[in-house]
């Protein structure tokens, strides 16, 4: 701290008793307070860090109760999420921030003891399963206001009633406008309420929501410590205000016990057109709205079981000369109906598959389901009869590739796929077409 003991010293020394020198005096007096106090509060704001005194008692509480119950998930998962919160914060030091994700590694290591689970198999076996119903008469209108990540729901008044998480809302493909019916959550202490579905949009004024732009499909390349992203899976160059950009990023702010970010994965961006930090640290501005998912968590296989005929005969089958680079797939099936196999043969491919309920008689939640997709397959074999015109109207209206399979069979599946990305005839009939076998 700076000594200003003798400067006042001095002072007093050289200073009369007449009304102008005493007014020197103060004020040369004033001047060396001043310059303590200014030295003071830069020391504190350097080392003050902002933190979420919600999040703080979020993530403390959560770790009381985890340490009284290592199988507590609810408790655990708290935790995590908090931690992922907390790193977040404006300004953080790198100690501060990897000393969370020390602690989010240390918490998904956690192992809760045979005994605890021995008795939570007991527990749930004696429990008798109970199909959740939703009843739609509960439910009330909203108005959704996108966020970069989720969304916020707003009465009639225009006050924000629910926020949403990116999780809940990302299949059903929300923008700024739609109204939907909501019912509080109680059951999920992660979620403040549930959407029931969509029921009509409205045009919004533009001073009511700020304008968010997105980047889909934007593939993670470079190697661990150093990832970037500069383009999506369609090749297409990531711009902002029509320069492009090269993205840096930080793999530990989006690190998972399922999902971490690492060379060739998929995700979505998003960002405010009004950000001022997007010209000289777009870094700053543009966030990860949604990270896919692309492999299923393997599981161990022994050398004593017998395969699956189905890995089998997926083996064995030709491999068509197609390669779909990530493109979203749509499926439009019903009641989940041979899904697992249908997403399979698009992962074959390496797509990403996305089932669409041919049975939903609602064309909003039909339009919405198919307008950010870039290849629509209908099996009609699954498919309502009113659900085949409008899926065929949404492709045309949107520009998608579009083809049918009239058979839920595999090789008819993978032929429709073939057409619809070739731009071949969507239904293939009596008339001969070539489908190239991959080398």
């Amino acid at each position: 701290m700076f000594d200003y003991r003798n400067n006042l010293k001095r002072i007093l020394n050289q200073t009369a008793g007449d009304d102008k020198s005493l007014k020197n005096g103060l004020a040369a007096i004033k001047l060396i307070l001043g310059m303590t106090d200014e030295q003071t509060a830069k020391v504190t704001a350097k080392n003050y860090i902002e933190v979420d005194q919600e999040q703080l008692n979020l993530l403390l509480t959560s770790l009381a109760r985890l340490i009284k119950n290592l199988g507590d998930i609810a408790s655990k998962n708290t935790a995590l999420s908090a931690i992922q919160k907390l790193t977040l914060a404006p300004n953080i030091n790198k100690k501060y921030r990897q000393n969370l994700v020390n602690l989010k590694q240390a918490i998904n290591l956690l192992q809760t003891p045979k005994d605890m689970i021995d008795k939570k198999v007991f527990e749930e076996a004696l429990e008798i399963p109970q199909k959740s119903k939703r009843d739609y008469r509960k439910g009330k209108r909203y108005t959704v206001i996108r966020l970069l990540s989720g969304c916020d729901l707003v009465n009639d008044n225009n006050r924000r009633v629910y926020t949403m998480k990116e999780s809940q809302i990302h299949s059903l493909n929300l923008k700024s406008g739609d109204i939907v019916e909501a019912v509080p959550e109680d059951k999920n202490s992660h979620y403040e309420a549930t959407i029931l579905r969509v029921v009509g949009f409205r045009e919004l004024p533009s001073m009511e929501v700020d304008s968010i732009s997105t980047f889909k499909y934007a593939v993670v390349q470079g190697r661990a410590g150093h990832l970037a992203i500069t383009r999506n899976a369609q090749g297409k160059k990531l711009r902002v205000n029509g320069k492009a950009v090269l993205l840096p990023v930080d793999s530990s702010k989006y690190w998972d016990e399922n999902i971490r970010l690492v060379d060739g994965s998929i995700v979505d961006l998003a960002w405010y057109d009004g950000d001022v930090r997007l010209k000289k640290n777009p870094e700053e501005a543009i966030q990860i709205r949604w990270i896919y998912e692309l492999e299923q968590p393997q599981k161990p296989n022994s050398a004593k079981k017998k395969r699956s005929t189905t890995a089998e005969k997926d083996e064995n089958l030709t491999k068509l000369a197609l390669d779909l680079h990530y493109q979203r797939v749509g499926i439009a099936i019903g009641n989940n109906q041979n899904e697992a196999m249908l997403e399979g043969i698009v992962k074959r491919y390496n797509g990403i598959p996305i089932p669409i309920d041919a049975f939903q008689g609602k064309k909003k939640i039909m339009e919405n389901q198919i307008k950010d997709l870039d290849i629509v397959i209908l099996v009609t074999a699954f498919a309502a009869h009113d659900s085949t015109w409008n899926i065929s109207e949404f492709a045309s209206k949107y520009h998608i590739k579009f083809a049918v399979s009239s058979s839920k069979g595999y090789q008819a599946f993978e032929r429709a796929l073939y057409r619809a990305e070739k731009g071949l005839p969507a239904y293939e009939g009596n008339q001969t077409i070539d489908y190239q076998v991959a080398d």
